[in-house]
């Protein structure tokens, strides 16, 4: 079954591009088919991933124009990408009176979903239709933190929209994970800000932290992956240590659900 996972913080600056960018590229290369969807129009996963912005067609077509989502995928050799720029800044105010103007997206990724393993959607910083177009969408939340004080406001809103996209929307729809990021261990507030984060959200929290490090914000400039650009630096570590840490859970729960159901079975018979 493929993973949809929703990137999301309505708290701008906290990692989420970087987050997909080279989530997208180490499960890659681990073996996974995967799609970055860039679902924000400032198109930063798009020129990450080293796809022109101007490429057409992409997500407004998907979303607005009816364009296939096969039709708008570029293929990258870190990754597939559905591209994304500035024209998506305007979907929202032009799906107000669509039907069913919420699933557009869903629907939409439904015809490519089974191809993938994996599906990160990059969400743009606010709670707008086209966040609730992505909640709608993933199957699982992933939650990038900063670890600064103001980040733990972000996941209190991100909650309440999980919340609200549960009520109708998408009643399956929970946290797949929250992730540390820009962790510097050298300040007690960073520190803080985990051990509060890890006292409300418990198991969710991912052992591996993203670390400060430039790397990660010198490989936008160079239209590639922080692990394409340098793998051995400390924030490409991370990224693959996450993405292992992702894969390991996943199959620890598979493992789970399998004995659950051999027992429910074993039940059924000595009845």
């Amino acid at each position: 079954m493929t993973k949809i996972i929703a990137v999301a913080n309505q708290k701008g600056g906290v990692g989420k591009t970087t987050t997909c960018v080279n989530l997208t590229c180490a499960m890659t290369k681990r073996g996974k088919r995967v799609l970055l969807v860039d679902c924000d129009p400032q198109g930063n996963s798009t020129s990450g991933m080293g796809v022109d912005k101007q490429s057409t067609p992409n997500c407004y077509d998907m979303m607005i124009n009816g364009a296939a989502a096969a039709d708008c995928i570029r293929p990258t050799k870190w990754g597939d990408v559905l591209p994304a720029n500035v024209n998506l800044s305007g979907c929202s105010v032009e799906l107000v009176n669509v039907p069913r103007r919420e699933f557009v997206m869903k629907t939409a990724i439904a015809e490519v979903a089974p191809q993938y393993d994996y599906i990160f959607i990059d969400c743009p910083p606010s709670l707008e239709l086209l966040t609730i177009n992505a909640l709608t969408c993933a199957t699982g939340v992933l939650i990038p933190v900063q670890c600064e004080y103001y980040a733990l406001e972000g996941i209190a809103d991100l909650v309440r929209s999980i919340k609200m996209c549960n009520r109708g929307l998408n009643p399956e729809l929970g946290i797949e994970g929250i992730v540390m990021t820009m962790y510097d261990g050298r300040t007690k507030l960073s520190d803080q800000v985990v051990t509060e984060v890890r006292r409300f959200f418990g198991k969710k929290v991912y052992k591996t932290m993203i670390p400060r490090n430039v790397r990660l914000s010198e490989a936008p400039s160079h239209r590639k992956p922080a692990i394409a650009y340098d793998k051995e630096s400390k924030g490409s570590r991370a990224y693959l240590h996450l993405a292992s840490e992702m894969l390991k859970r996943e199959e620890k729960a598979a493992e789970k659900a399998k004995k659950e159901k051999a027992k429910a079975e074993e039940a059924d018979g000595e009845r």
